[in-house]
């Protein structure tokens, strides 16, 4: 049932018009870092060669690519969640799903895969791109299985964080801002903590993906995604359990 619902989440996201053009202004974002990554080291490809153990194209295209696209994605996982709760609930349309004799974690991990595989196409995308280095030039393939890997498990606590804010109100656009708002002021204190501070760094989703976007692979790191999507999933299951009795 989960692989169901799930693929009709999918399928309903590739059909709407809006997401096509979503889509279409993320690859120009995504292409334009790309390319103008890989013009700046071209221009200092020169100058690179007289330095030893000078970083190569992967080091200087892949990390801000992925850091561009992890910024892209903390915008857009709410926008896209809250049409997955919020607004069917507005349009009654979750009502009937509810009134089936289907599981609330089932829909809920339904909707949510189905979201991660219509998002892992993005995060597909941008490996692609970074794989046209290959072509050209040497290029580190664990730093990139690390940046592919701390983007997927990023995109996941953003996916599962604005399920659970959707899941709290009717309203798509409050459950959007919402839990925009929030992200955006976790990466925020992240961005401002210093390393005397490091309490930030070690809360916010955004301060473990800087070590996947560095090369660095801990497992700390893989199990603090794991228990951020896991909380916030249980919460969202947790409450439309309770609209499913309470109404």
């Amino acid at each position: 049932m989960i692989r169901l619902i799930a693929l009709k989440e999918f399928r309903s996201l590739l059909h709407a018009p809006s997401t096509w053009l979503i889509l279409g202004a993320l690859q120009f974002i995504l292409a334009w870092s790309f390319l103008g990554r890989l013009n700046a080291f071209l221009e200092l490809q020169s100058q690179l060669a007289l330095i030893a153990n000078a970083p190569g194209a992967t080091q200087v295209v892949v990390p801000p690519l992925f850091g561009i696209a992890a910024l892209v994605m903390m915008m857009l996982a709410p926008v896209f969640t809250m049409r997955l709760l919020a607004e069917e609930r507005r349009n009654h349309t979750l009502a009937l799903l509810m009134a089936a004799p289907v599981s609330s974690r089932h829909i809920l991990l339904g909707k949510f895969f189905g979201l991660m595989l219509f998002l892992s196409l993005i995060v597909l995308d941008c490996t692609a791109m970074s794989l046209v280095l290959a072509l050209g030039t040497h290029t580190d393939f664990g730093l990139l299985f690390a940046n592919l890997a701390g983007l997927l498990l990023l995109t996941a606590s953003y996916a599962a964080f604005g399920l659970y804010v959707s899941s709290l109100t009717a309203q798509p656009i409050v459950a959007a801002i919402g839990a925009l708002a929030v992200l955006f002021g976790l990466w925020l204190a992240e961005a401002s903590a210093t390393d005397s501070n490091p309490i930030w760094h070690a809360l916010t989703p955004t301060g473990h993906f800087q070590n996947f976007n560095s090369g660095l692979l801990d497992s700390s790191d893989l199990m603090y995604f794991v228990l951020f999507c896991a909380f916030f999933l249980l919460l969202a299951i947790r409450r439309m359990h309770n609209n499913r009795i309470y109404g």
